[in-house]
């Protein structure tokens, strides 16, 4: 894995785009340090950050955010404690109670999956120590960094039960995790919530504005209008999946009754959870 310099997208607002998993990891500066947002997907991958993080010369790293659970954005937190221990106690890291309450036992099905044997990089993700976040909260917290308030918002379940936001108002950048892609369709996997992911993002877009710069958990930063995008597809997922359960169709035979906005390969988790959320359907024989 090549190093990556971390780019400042906006007033000490700092985004570096890593190779593998093609992951984003952000950095937020303030008077009284830096908060790092998401780790990265082994111990060894993060230390590069690490490196950079430090090359920044702006300051100690004061608090790490997981935006969830998933392991290439939470498997570089042992690597950050260990590299930035404040006096008298460890490095706080922040995540949505439900991510933090999932964190050990997602990573470690992933660890525990076949496959890779023979790659390094796979070794050391194998060989991490999880280091699930210890300060969880429910709905919003701050870190105050002095001049600056870096918010955490989680605005309802999406890509995972337990997603959030990281918003600095005064840059107007919002950090959007995995709730928000840029370099591939959205990731309905088996652990997503199809039919709360539209309006989690109606609320995401009330946190922005026409000139927010928004990063997503993997790709480039997008503007306001991507995301609207993004938001308009994934309701046409969760509509499709309400129209055919409601009208009766069988699980089974979903993905090939409709025109889908997504290849169909990609949305089989998302109609088992759909139709998981939604009520059945009971038939009635027709009244006389």
């Amino acid at each position: 894995m090549g190093r990556v310099r971390l780019t400042e997208i906006a007033d000490r607002v700092w985004v570096g785009r890593y190779p593998w998993f093609d992951v984003n990891v952000a950095v937020v500066g303030g008077r009284d340090g830096l908060v790092v947002v998401d780790t990265y997907a082994s111990e060894a991958s993060a230390r590069t950050v690490v490196d950079e993080v430090r090359a920044l010369g702006a300051g100690a790293v004061r608090a790490v955010v997981n935006t969830h659970e998933h392991f290439d954005h939470v498997l570089g937190n042992h690597a950050f404690r260990q590299a930035f221990r404040p006096a008298g106690g460890e490095l706080p890291i922040h995540a949505h109670e439900e991510a933090a309450a999932r964190t050990a036992a997602a990573v470690r099905a992933v660890q525990d999956s076949p496959g890779h044997e023979d790659d390094p990089d796979w070794a050391d993700l194998r060989a991490t120590t999880v280091v699930p976040a210890d300060h969880p909260f429910s709905s919003a917290a701050a870190i105050d960094l002095g001049d600056r308030v870096v918010e955490l918002v989680h605005p309802g379940r999406g890509h995972t039960g337990g997603d959030l936001v990281v918003r600095i108002g005064d840059a107007d950048v919002l950090l959007a995790g995995d709730l928000v892609e840029e370099s591939g369709p959205p990731a309905l996997g088996d652990d997503s919530f199809p039919m709360d992911w539209p309006a989690t993002l109606d609320l995401v877009l009330g946190l922005t504005t026409a000139d927010t710069v928004v990063v997503p958990g993997h790709g480039a930063p997008v503007d306001r209008r991507f995301v609207e995008d993004q938001r308009d597809l994934l309701g046409t997922v969760a509509e499709t999946i309400r129209d055919l359960a409601t009208r009766g169709v069988p699980e089974a035979d979903a993905l090939g009754a409709a025109a889908w906005p997504l290849p169909a390969e990609a949305l089989a988790d998302a109609v088992r959870r759909g139709y998981a959320q939604l009520p059945a359907v009971r038939r009635t024989l027709p009244m006389a």
